[in-house]
């Protein structure tokens, strides 16, 4: 439970440095290529083996940890979009409700078995990650969450079930630091290239508060996946209740960090929402 805590904790705080991003008008693309470059400096810096990159491109995980780093720009950029088009409260409930991907893996790939408390502790879960994410803007949601929100919903569910994949069948303890460097070595390449694509009049000069956002967001972004690997092989819990887990302790303290840093307000909805994520919590614990 320590490390998923850490992994919890580092998770939160990669939305409170999203958060300042917009405040301190920091170029997000910029700063997300850096803070890929900087979590892979720091999973290098704690691999405590030699490194060798003839034998790191015969390892068997290198090209699925490419490939791997390639979904999280992909499904970051996703999220942009679908904030942009659709709105906030849609990307949050699509790429929060996605911790159901795994759970459901789990029990169809690993024969993890859900008592039937957890699986109430699931449904409420649901209901909760998406009053948590709710607004009064008078918009309904419905059938119109259609293709962006779907890729959402099932990319960020992927890189969830990956994570336990690979952690289960491909990368030794030890070598999680590594594969995690790899991942976000792969996610700062694809992020250049894909900046090389965007109008010039959209993209500006590296500024010295895009360095210092991509450092903030590149350590407890690099640690939220070393912890959750960490808590994964300690095998005390089902990855299911891991994710579970996970999920809703992210949307309750992200909440909690935004009602008290930034004096963010929770409507009736929010509030229930955040109830409901403490009962679920408890009940798949």
């Amino acid at each position: 439970m320590f490390y998923l805590a850490l992994s919890i904790l580092c998770s939160s705080l990669i939305f409170v440095v999203f958060k300042y991003y917009s405040i301190h008008k920091v170029n997000t693309l910029l700063a997300i290529i850096i803070n890929y470059v900087v979590a892979c400096t720091v999973g290098l810096l704690f691999y405590e083996q030699e490194i060798s990159l003839g034998a790191l491109m015969q390892t068997a995980w290198t090209p699925w940890a490419l490939a791997l780093g390639i979904m999280f720009i992909l499904i970051f950029n996703v999220m942009a979009a679908t904030s942009q088009q659709l709105g906030v409260s849609v990307a949050s409930v699509a790429t929060k409700m996605s911790f159901v991907v795994p759970v459901v893996l789990g029990i169809f790939l690993y024969d993890e078995a859900l008592a039937p408390v957890h699986i109430i502790g699931v449904v409420i879960a649901l209901f909760a990650v998406y009053l948590s994410a709710a607004k009064d803007n008078g918009k309904a949601v419905g059938l119109s969450f259609l293709l962006m929100p779907l890729i959402l919903f099932l990319g960020s569910g992927f890189i969830d079930s990956a994570i336990k994949y690979f952690q289960e069948a491909w990368v030794p303890a030890e070598q999680f630091p590594l594969f995690s460097a790899l991942v976000f070595a792969a996610a700062a390449m694809a992020g250049a290239v894909f900046s090389l694509f965007k109008p010039q009049d959209s993209l500006i000069r590296l500024r010295t508060k895009e360095i210092l956002g991509g450092l903030a967001l590149g350590i407890p972004n690099y640690f939220s996946i070393f912890f959750l690997m960490q808590a994964l092989d300690q095998g005390i819990l089902t990855s299911g209740v891991i994710f579970t887990i996970n999920n809703l302790a992210i949307v309750l303290f992200s909440t909690l960090l935004g009602a008290v840093m930034f004096k963010e307000q929770l409507n009736f909805r929010n509030r229930l929402g955040l109830v409901l994520a403490i009962v679920s919590i408890l009940l798949v614990m």
